[in-house]
Parts: C-alpha cells; sequence; structure tokens
C-alpha cells in the first residue's frame, strides 16, 4: 500500500521515526480515500517561537447499521531541539489511542480499547485495564460528568479524559453520517418520515447549543414541519459542484 507524505502520521511513529515537522499545508491523508488534511491552524504570530503541540485527531467507521468504531488519538509533540540541543527532530512526549465501539442508535459503548504508545513513565499504562469501565455508557447525554466521576483525577489519565471529552461530541456527528449512509442505501422519501422519526434524528442536539435550544426558533420550526435550514457546507459544496443543493434534503431525513 502506498501512502503520501502526511507529515503527521501513525506511520512515523509505527515505522519507529518521528515525524519530521508539524502538520502540513493540503494533502491527501495517508490513510484514508477521500479525506483531507489541510493546515487548518493559523500562521505563528510575529516574533512567536513555538514550544508545545497537542494534537487531537478522531475518526469513525461504520461496521455495520447499527454499530460504529470511533478512534480518537491525543498527541503532545516538543519541538526538535528543545529538551536536547542538536536533536533534528521533533519529541512526541504523549501519544495515546482510544477505540469506542458505539451502537446506533442507541450511542451504547459496547467495546472499549485504550493503548499508551508514548508516555513519560513505565507505569502510566497500569491504568490502561480501568477503561474498561466505559462498556455500557452511554456515548450522548451526561457523559463527561461519568467520565468524570470514573476517572477524574488519580482515578485516571487527565490525557485520556481530555481526549474522550474530546471524542463524545464527534460521536453525536457520527450518528447523522450513520443516518445519511442509511439513508442512502434504503432510498427512503421525506414522505415516509413520521414525526416521530423526525425527532428522535435531531433528539440528541436538544440544548447543546442556542441554536438548539428546545424553546428556540430552529427547533420550533423544526416540530411545525417545515424544513431545516440547509448546513451552509452543503450551500457551498453544491455551489462548487454546480449541483442544487436541494439534492442533500431528499436524502437527510
Amino acid at each position: 500500500m502506498q501512502y503520501s507524505s502526511h507529515k503527521l502520521s501513525y506511520l512515523h511513529y509505527l515505522n519507529g521515526t518521528n515525524c519530521p515537522s508539524s502538520r502540513s499545508s493540503t494533502h491527501a491523508s495517508a490513510t484514508v480515500e477521500g479525506v483531507s488534511t489541510p493546515d487548518y491552524f493559523p500562521a505563528a504570530p510575529e516574533g512567536g517561537e513555538l514550544i508545545h503541540t497537542r494534537f487531537y485527531e478522531a475518526r469513525t467507521y461504520k461496521m455495520s447499521d447499527d454499530l460504529f468504531l470511533l478512534r480518537g488519538v491525543v498527541c503532545d509533540e516538543k519541538p526538535a531541539g528543545l529538551y536536547m540541543a542538536g536533536d533534528p527532530d521533533p519529541l512526541w512526549v504523549h501519544h495515546m489511542v482510544v477505540d469506542l465501539e458505539i451502537t446506533f442508535p442507541m450511542f451504547v459503548i459496547q467495546k472499549v480499547s485504550v493503548t499508551f504508545h508514548e508516555r513519560p513513565h513505565t507505569h502510566c499504562t497500569d491504568i490502561e485495564p480501568d477503561y474498561q469501565k466505559l462498556v455500557g455508557l452511554s456515548i450522548a447525554r451526561g457523559f463527561n460528568k461519568q467520565v468524570k466521576d470514573l476517572f477524574g483525577g488519580p482515578r485516571g489519565c487527565t490525557h485520556i479524559g481530555a481526549l474522550l471529552a474530546a471524542m463524545a461530541p464527534v460521536a453525536i456527528q457520527s450518528g447523522w453520517s450513520m443516518r445519511m449512509g442509511n439513508a442512502l442505501e434504503s432510498l427512503e422519501s421525506d414522505a415516509a418520515t413520521t414525526a416521530e422519526q423526525r425527532k428522535r434524528s435531531y433528539a440528541m442536539n436538544l440544548n447543546t447549543c442556542h441554536m438548539w435550544d428546545e424553546n428556540g426558533q430552529m427547533v420550533n420550526d423544526i416540530e411545525a414541519g417545515l424544513p431545516m435550514e440547509i448546513p451552509l457546507w452543503i450551500t457551498k459544496r453544491a455551489k462548487k459542484l454546480g449541483r442544487d443543493e436541494s439534492e442533500w434534503l431528499k436524502t437527510r431525513d
């Protein structure tokens, strides 16, 4: 298998090499067809010297119509030569990977894997088995509180805790992708979608932000049967492709 020059990649770690530099400008993904890795971070401030970078990344894989795997990574990187004079490569001081198998549409965690690839202390890995306590939990409402209760402070790893907090909203976003994929496969029509099905499709989003206030205008409009606003990113992409944005409405429910 051929890989492109994705400059921050598991490949560097798995091959026993440090990553040669921070995330580069736009490249094709090293691991996933159709996924880009643009340089989304603003340039350094004038006169500023980079002293630390933390990377979070999460990717979701559909395993079946009722199961997806959510994989999250956290990596802390020190610039080349900062800790050891003359060292030509950046230094990774943390690199942890979390895999969560999650049922859909219930969003219940049924399998967990936590792996420390890079850590400061020999016994950091002693805590890995404790994260099996995540099995059976919902990753939807109340998840962050449960993680804090189970693994806060001396009961867990602060970096895994931060990663799990970053992964939780990705699970909800993945639910939309699962619905879209299932709708495309089954070619369900809008007419076949009941009010109950519509409400179930957005229930996880209620009261998660000001736009999804259950008493707000957008939710009131949806419950009144009005079509949801087409996402701006759909509008932009449809325009770029020269297509009608209304195509999305045929598959979104």
